[in-house]
């Protein structure tokens, strides 16, 4: 597990100074350069999201159930991890009203992936890592609802809103049917 905790704590918490430190941040931009930061920024989240994998990995060999699962919640599972790839594509998609109305909707939908998963989950290291990321994807969701507050809202259009749904129902399709089992070893199961 510490290698979870280790991947999770250096993961998030790269991915949340431009939350709680802003202006550190800026300074460390300003003194070596947009690029570089960005590169220090990506070297660290991929070596991060590494030991989350590898962490989550080795606790998997060895499961501590934290409580009994009711059966139909993997069914609810599906559906918030459904809306959640609609609310990530919307991330992506220019002029779609999901943004317009949440402002920051990939962090609502890591919050619906997490909240789905930690009721489809019973073990440990599931509860740490699932609640770990619903706790930072709320926090930086009202953090950043806050910071943004007043700014001009994007336009928003049917097509954008219908290039999103698409664009996020096939994200989730292609890897619930095609890629959960390869890459995580477990079947969705729906």
């Amino acid at each position: 597990m510490k290698l979870l905790v280790s991947g999770l704590v250096l993961f998030l918490g790269i991915h949340s100074i431009r939350m709680l430190a802003p202006g550190w941040r800026e300074r460390c931009v300003a003194r070596i350069g947009l690029l570089p930061w960005k590169g220090l920024y990506s070297v660290l989240s991929l070596l991060g999201l590494a030991l989350i994998v590898v962490g989550f990995g080795q606790a998997r060999q060895t499961p501590l159930a934290a409580w009994l699962l009711p059966a139909g919640l993997r069914h609810l599972n599906a559906l918030f991890t459904l809306a959640a790839f609609v609310l990530v594509a919307a991330a992506y998609v220019p002029r779609n009203h999901f943004r317009t109305w949440l402002g920051h909707p990939m962090l609502a939908g890591v919050a619906l992936w997490a909240l789905g998963h930690l009721l489809a989950t019973r073990f440990l290291h599931d509860v740490l890592l699932f609640g770990t990321f619903l706790v930072w994807a709320l926090a930086c969701f009202i953090g950043s609802r806050r910071r943004d507050r007043g700014m001009a809202r994007p336009a928003a259009s049917l097509g954008g809103d219908a290039a999103t749904l698409v664009l996020g129902i096939a994200g989730w399709a292609v890897f619930a049917f095609l890629l959960h089992l390869p890459l995580i070893g477990v079947s969705p199961g729906f």
